[in-house]
């Protein structure tokens, strides 16, 4: 029987209860694949990530409830967290080798910022319509992402984003896609929201990986480089981004909620 240590922590956010919970577990090595996802199956949060040593860094692993995902965001933010209080504390910065590349994750002051891949949104041209009827509205616009699949439902508010509703039967049958919704922000340059029901995940609190992608769009369309987003969740949490072409920097704080063990 292995023994491995759990962390759950609450990334995009400076007190528990808020941001986005992630499930952590350091790894001496890979466990078979059935067992990870059993494991995150078990621990039913949006995210829980896997990491094992690798050279200077690690190479790690995310899984939702049903399925592993190519990038997840606050969930690296939450393995950076643990090396940095937990694990290693004499580190300054760490990088992850992932399906999606390099991750570099640096601590700033108070806060974290993870360096990712910048994705840009391609107008798409048919919009299913499981995607209009579920979301109860019609967008602006709507744009794709295919290296990390998502629709991008372009609103004219951040009230627009806060008020929907959506059918989530109906997104869950764009699998492998998820919904994004965005509008200008009231307090922040931009709000958001995410539906991800294909994946076990009805909503996700904060989501560092889709603001690869809102980042740019957001950049260009206000014309500055450091973008401050909101993700308009019930939970609710806040990302400080910069765009920098190939690369976007994401910010934000992380707290630790519970430390324990698994049997497996």
């Amino acid at each position: 029987m292995n023994k491995i240590n759990i962390y759950q922590i609450d990334t995009f956010a400076n007190k528990i209860f808020h941001g986005n919970p992630a499930a952590v577990c350091p790894l001496e090595h890979w466990l078979d694949d059935v067992t990870l996802q059993a494991i995150a199956q078990e621990n039913n949060l949006a995210e829980t990530a896997f990491f094992i040593p690798a050279d200077d860094g690690f190479h790690i692993r995310w899984f939702t409830p049903t399925q592993e995902v190519p990038l997840c965001g606050h969930a690296t933010l939450a393995c950076a967290f643990v090396i940095f209080t937990e694990l290693e504390p004499e580190r300054q910065s760490v990088q992850f080798e992932s399906k999606s590349g390099p991750l570099k994750v640096t601590q700033k002051g108070s806060m974290f910022e993870m360096n990712f891949p910048s994705f840009l949104m391609m107008p798409c041209q048919q919009q299913p319509e499981n995607l209009l009827n579920g979301l109860k509205v019609q967008p602006q616009e709507v744009f794709v992402v295919e290296a990390d699949p998502n629709y991008y439902a372009i609103l004219a508010t951040e009230d627009e984003v806060r008020a929907i509703e959506p059918d989530l039967y109906l997104l869950e049958q764009l699998h492998p896609y998820g919904v994004i919704v965005t509008a200008p922000g009231i307090q922040s340059d931009c709000v958001s929201r995410c539906f991800a029901p294909s994946y076990g995940i009805p909503e996700d609190p904060v989501t560092g990986s889709i603001h690869s992608a809102l980042v740019p769009y957001w950049a260009n369309r206000l014309k500055k480089e450091e973008i401050h987003a909101h993700q308009a969740s019930p939970r609710g949490g806040d990302l400080f981004c910069k765009y920098q072409g190939d690369r976007v920097l994401i910010r934000g704080n992380a707290v630790k909620y519970l430390t324990g063990n698994i049997y497996v």
